[in-house]
């Protein structure tokens, strides 16, 4: 062999070493999620599964906390997946279409003609969420908590016949529960079935998912589903009122485990569940949706998937088709944001320099943490804060809330509340004016100390 022949062969092998042969640092990933698990700013399961193998999977917290019984979670734990349902009504949606039983220009006056605008509106419409059916939301009345009462699909379909539409069909794009909730009713008249069914038969028993269905009643479980909590002061778990999934139905009831999800995208790119024209329409982002899809970048590769949750639960699929890389976690438990956790995972995966947070608090004197204590109001509403102290550590009782939070302090005068976004919540103190600033998605109230 030539020294330029030699040359070239060892390159080409140096190349493919570099590209496909780097070795998983699963040392680094369990670091990262012992140290979420120690600090309590998660409970999950994490799956990375490519070319249908195994390469990692990670459970960190309970499925169950009941006084000081814990029941851990494992890699077979069933989790509520929310939003992420969408794809699997989607698929469904499709596999109609591939079956020459709808078109995505047909219009909703065909199966609903009551819903307002039925006539304009198209079945691609509301997949992308162009349809301007609105976002039917329940709110709290003087019995409690509505989310937590079942409803019939008829109640919820009447809310939707009877509330305004958003805009024109067509003319822009806003995210829409209740868009899905009515493909889920055209799924259930044109297959004869219910949706829970009509899954089973289209989906889950066609590529083989156990662990995946939709939930009907409230979390079971002896049925191994994970009950959902957020963290209270003191470091303990306290469970959250669930959202009954009668009112999710086809746009989030699905209940689900990371490896279930990773199979159901791998076969959906692999072409088992849908044509690969369909699967090409799933992709076709605008304005940053696809039809029940929509994509995400991590070390400057992009994914496709979905991301899900509801009360305290969550769930993210994203998955690499070059690669054949899906990465699938579930949560019950939002602390520290789901999307830089898997944004970390995919770093580390790729060997990305990537910094395992030490969710260490800056230590502060209780004399200055005593100038923060106190009642803050506000003029733009009628609602007030509560501040108080327990040790070194700073609580805050928004209103209405019957328990406080814990503040994690970043500055001598500057606190922060995890809540499962990227920035969190955050907390500024002036003395010399008697002002706390709250500092949320971008906007900020000022609220001042009672005397």
């Amino acid at each position: 062999m030539n020294t330029k022949i030699l040359f070239g062969t060892i390159m080409t092998l140096a190349l493919f070493t570099t590209t496909y042969g780097q070795t998983l640092d699963k040392a680094k990933l369990d670091q990262f999620f012992d140290r979420l698990a120690e600090k309590n700013k998660a409970m999950g399961s994490l799956v990375i599964i490519k070319d249908s193998k195994v390469l990692y999977t990670r459970t960190i917290g309970y499925s169950r906390v009941s006084g000081t019984e814990k029941k851990p979670l494992t890699a077979t734990s069933r989790f509520r997946i929310g939003s992420i349902t969408k794809m699997f009504t989607a698929a469904m949606i499709l596999q109609l279409v591939d079956e020459g039983k709808l078109k995505l220009t047909d219009t909703l006056d065909k199966f609903l003609s009551q819903v307002p605008n039925a006539n304009k509106i198209t079945i691609l419409q509301i997949l992308s969420h162009r349809s301007g059916i609105p976002n039917i939301s329940l709110k709290e009345n003087s019995q409690g908590n509505e989310k937590t009462t079942p409803m019939t699909k008829e109640e919820h379909l009447a809310l939707i016949v009877k509330a305004r539409p958003d805009f024109e069909p067509d003319t822009k794009s806003l995210y829409s529960n209740s868009g899905y909730f009515v493909l889920g009713i055209i799924i259930e008249k044109l297959t004869g079935k219910s949706y829970e069914a009509a899954l089973q038969e289209k989906i889950t028993t066609k590529i083989g998912l156990r662990d995946t269905y939709t939930a009907t009643g409230n979390i079971d479980v002896n049925k191994n589903e994970s009950l959902t909590y957020f963290m209270i002061p003191g470091g303990d778990w306290k469970q959250v009122p669930e959202t009954h999934p009668g009112l999710l139905f086809s746009a989030g009831a699905i209940v689900s485990t990371p490896n279930d999800l990773a199979g159901f995208i791998q076969a959906l790119f692999d072409g088992k569940i849908v044509s690969k024209e369909s699967l090409d329409l799933m992709k076709t982002m605008r304005e940053d949706e696809g039809l029940g899809m929509v994509t995400f970048d991590f070390a400057g590769k992009t994914f496709y998937g979905h991301t899900g949750g509801a009360d305290n639960y969550g769930a993210w699929l994203a998955y690499l088709p070059e690669e054949k890389l899906a990465v699938a976690y579930t949560t019950n438990a939002k602390v520290y944001p789901v999307k830089d956790i898997v944004g970390g995972v995919v770093d580390i995966y790729y060997n990305k320099p990537f910094q395992i947070p030490t969710f260490e608090s800056i230590a502060i004197s209780s004399e200055v943490l005593d100038k923060y204590i106190g009642v803050y109001t506000t003029t733009d509403a009628p609602v007030k804060f509560t501040i108080t102290r327990e040790g070194t550590t700073l609580y805050a009782q928004p209103p209405g809330a019957q328990s406080s939070v814990p503040l994690e302090a970043t500055a001598q005068d500057k606190f922060k509340i995890d809540n499962g976004t990227p920035t969190g919540i955050v907390i500024e103190f002036d003395t010399t004016k008697s002002q706390m600033t709250i500092k949320r998605d971008g906007r900020e109230r000022f609220f001042t100390k009672e005397k």
